[in-house]
């Protein structure tokens, strides 16, 4: 049973399974990375095993919209001893001693998807911030869909305020107002140098995370598709499951021109769902250029 609580009427929990902290010993880290449009079971449940060491674990759920849809779904999943899910709406809720110690008393934190501006808003910076790394350095997991995932890299495409980039708009014009980009976030060490984007192929986005990557300096692009999650270890190491693919954008230089914007020296490596790859040590993939704001035909 799923119970709701408002709390100070900014922050709404919601709570189901057994309200004793489990202290199981991990053995993570692990993040997990979903592109979104429809979560991939089997490879949350692939995470959950790998960090929970034959034991139960303890889920928080960060949201900034929406409502219980996850705790149903996570208290399915074998090794689950609780869900808690906490949407928060403003940064003094981040900041307070209870939200902080079910984050800290948790070993998976997943982001739900919504409106990543929103997460920059009100978790970068704050005490529940510091919060969801302590997880990460006990070996728990990490991660989120959608939203979720495009506040995981170095670089996060923050979409503030109410923005949605477009690829060929933004390859006209990589100064265009849809592009902001936030850095100083998890900065996991797994994923230095990255940024990350969602409905990847689905969406044809990898003209925008290009942008993306010629704004911020980022020498990596990841691109989760639809269906799809990708689960990277501390070392960059990472599994595709799900639908696929991951796509990997790899910048060997500097753009040339940046509006409209000639980018050469890129490479794209795809990656099908079972597949596994190394974010230190990348095949060469297909060679891949941008000329004056244009990609070529089946650039994925």
């Amino acid at each position: 049973m799923t119970r709701a609580l408002l709390v100070l009427s900014l922050l709404t929990r919601f709570f189901s399974g057994d309200p004793e902290d489990v202290k199981p010993r991990l053995r993570g880290p692990v993040l997990l990375l979903a592109g979104g449009g429809g979560d991939v079971t089997a490879g949350l449940q692939a995470a959950i095993d790998q960090i929970r060491n034959g034991g139960e674990i303890d889920v928080v759920v960060l949201r900034a919209s929406g409502a219980e849809g996850y705790n149903p779904y996570f208290m399915e999943m074998q090794g689950v001893d609780s869900v808690l899910t906490m949407v928060i709406t403003d940064r003094e809720s981040a900041a307070r001693p209870d939200v902080v110690q079910a984050v800290r008393d948790a070993e998976l934190v997943y982001f739900a998807g919504g409106d990543q501006c929103n997460y920059i808003r009100w978790i970068k910076g704050t005490p529940v911030e510091r919060a969801v790394k302590r997880v990460y350095r006990r070996g728990g997991a990490v991660g989120g869909t959608s939203a979720g995932l495009a506040i995981m890299g170095q670089y996060a495409y923050d979409a503030c305020p109410n923005q949605s980039a477009k690829s060929a708009e933004v390859l006209a014009d990589p100064f265009h107002a849809d592009v902001s980009v936030s850095t100083r976030f998890f900065e996991w060490k797994a994923l230095r140098g990255v940024v990350t984007d969602t409905h990847f192929q689905q969406r044809d986005r990898l003209g925008r995370t290009i942008v993306f990557m010629a704004r911020s300096g980022a020498r990596l692009g990841l691109g989760v598709s639809e269906g799809t999650i990708a689960l990277v270890d501390r070392d960059g190491r990472g599994v595709v499951h799900g639908k696929g693919p991951v796509h990997i954008v790899v910048a060997e230089g500097k753009p040339e021109v940046m509006k409209p914007l000639t980018f050469r020296g890129l490479r794209i490596v795809r990656f099908e769902a079972g597949e596994t790859f190394d974010l230190r040590s990348l095949p060469a993939g297909k060679p891949l250029e941008v000329i004056a704001g244009r990609l070529p035909e089946n650039a994925y």
